[in-house]
This record gives structure tokens, sequence and C-alpha cells, in this order.
């Protein structure tokens, strides 16, 4: 049964740490223009130059590029000691817009070595300038790589990512599923997701106080990946809008002060609704990616996804 305690959305609940922690970052955004304010490129420079507000997650040694379907793709391989356990499929954030899978190598080997997994995190065509359904079809053609492919393809599967790419891993799955491939997909971990391209409450009523996101970057992202805006009404799109019958037993987890909260509300409980297994994990104030900082609820939030992971492998 999907349970909901409402002392976490107290303010009494937010550590002493967590309270801190939001006050410097709201000094740092107010200093700074919006994401949908700068250039791409610029943004993407920074990223790439280990600027901006995130820590640095990679690249590491360790994690490897390797090339797939026939060289039209690439994804970022990270391996436990050991045989592998399972496989878990990585989707990466950034809005559809930012990112690469070179950024999660840290916390893609910190998985791999606390559960045995084999981590594919899917580099995937980036909007504005390759649209809907560019990143859908770049990630469906990757997860049917790893499921078709030895050494990945006889091992159990878990699918999961952050913000964009928790929305990405829930198309794919639905992809998957019309495809009849959701056999070793075990389970799902889809943390802090956008599920409606067309803005749940939260993030609708949010405004344009910056807090990683703010609803003028989320419109500005969502138009990025369509800027066909009737396109945002496909449940092929909104995930949150589509049949979830057959979906496999998923994992979500998002913060308090996230303008993305309700989408994770509303899927976990459309997830149960259709009667699926669904877990939820409510960190109180945390902000949107708090799991990129060094901070108590992050730390929690990792070992969870580690201990789901673990758990549907042994399924």
């Amino acid at each position: 049964m999907l349970e909901l305690d409402p002392k976490l959305f107290a303010k009494e609940a937010i550590s002493e740490e967590t309270a801190a922690f939001i006050a410097e970052m709201e000094a740092i955004f107010n200093k700074l223009p919006a994401t949908h304010e700068v250039p791409v490129e610029l943004t993407r420079q920074a990223r790439e130059e280990g600027r901006g507000i995130f820590p640095s997650g990679g690249p590491l040694p360790g994690s490897d590029w390797r090339e797939i379907n026939a060289g039209t793709g690439r994804v970022r391989v990270s391996l436990p000691e050991g045989a592998p356990k399972g496989v878990y499929l990585h989707i990466h954030g950034g809005g559809w817009t930012l990112g690469s899978p070179k950024f999660s190598d840290a916390q893609n080997q910190l998985l791999a070595a606390e559960t045995g997994a084999a981590v594919i995190s899917i580099e995937y065509r980036l909007a504005p300038e390759h649209p809907w359904p560019a990143a859908h079809d770049d990630c469906v053609g990757a997860a049917i790589w790893a499921l078709e492919t030895l050494p990945f393809g006889d091992l159990p599967h878990v699918i999961g990512g952050e913000s964009a790419g928790g929305h990405l891993s829930a198309v794919v799955l639905l992809a998957l599923r019309e495809r009849g491939l959701l056999g070793r997909i075990k389970g799902a971990v889809l943390n802090y997701g956008c599920f409606d391209l067309r803005m749940t409450a939260s993030a609708r009523n949010w405004g344009d106080k910056t807090m990683v996101l703010s609803t003028p970057t989320i419109a500005w992202f969502a138009a990025n990946l369509c800027p066909d805006a009737s396109v945002m009404a496909d449940p092929l799109a909104s995930p949150l809008l589509a049949d979830l019958s057959g979906m496999p037993p998923a994992l979500f987890q998002v913060g308090t002060a996230d303008p993305l909260l309700d989408d994770s509300l509303a899927m976990a409980a459309r997830w149960t609704g259709a009667g699926l297994d669904a877990e939820l994990a409510v960190y109180p104030g945390g902000i949107h990616a708090f799991d990129q900082f060094d901070l108590a609820i992050a730390r929690d939030y990792l070992a969870r996804k580690s201990a789901y992971v673990t758990a549907r492998f042994a399924d």
C-alpha cells in the first residue's frame, strides 16, 4: 500500500543541515541568471569546464564509452568488480537540453559497487536541436540493445533516471511494453521526474523563484523538447496520462522543495491505481537534484536507490 505521511511536508520536518543548504542555494541563485535566460551553448560549455552550481560527477576513470547499434549511438558503461548481477539502464537529466552520461560517473560507479550492477548510461540527442521524439528514440534503441546484447541481455534489468531522465525512463517502459520486451525489466527508479510536460500544479504554481528550476525554466525545457505544444498532451510524451498496466515495480523519490513534487506524487498514485507496486520516498526540504550535493538526505536517497536495485535483482 502506498502511504504518505503529511508530517514530511511540514517545515519542522526539514533538518537544520537541509535548511542551511536551502538558504545557501537561495543566495547563490539570487545572483545568477535563470537557466532559460542563458544561451544553451554557454550552459553546456560551463558544465564541460566543471563550472556551475553542481559538484562534478565526472568524467571519471573506470567508466567508458561503448558504441551501440552499428555505431549510430553510444552508452557509458560502469562495471562492478566481478560478474554483474544485473543491469541498471540509466538515463541522465538536464531538461532534455543539457547533460551527458559522463557527468553521472560518480553516482553510477557507486551504484555498480553497491549493487553489482553493470550500469549502462544512455547518451541521447538533446533539444532544442533535436526535438521530440529524438531523445525517446535514442533511449528506446539503447534499451533494446541492452536487452538483446550479451552479456547484458540474460540478466535482470532495472531502468531509472533523474528529472528528464526519470521522464524518459517512464516513456521507454511504455515503448518496451508495446514491443513485448518488459519481461526482464524487474523495476524502475523514477527520481523527481517531469511526467506531465504540460506541468502539474506544483510546477505551475511555483513561480519565478529559482531553486534549480522555476516555472518559466520548466516551460522552457518542455518547449525545447516539444516545440509543437500539442505533443505534450500525448500520453507517449507525458506518461502521467498513459495507461500504465503491465509496468514493473517502481521507486519514486522527490524532495518537498522541488517544483516537480506533484509529478512524483501523482505518478506514484497512478502506478498504485493501476494495481502496480510503487514505493514513494519524500525528502523534507529536498530541492530539485538535491542528491548531487553532500547532504544527509542525499545519502539516504542514494542508499535507498541501491537497496531498491539490489532487491529487484533478487526477484
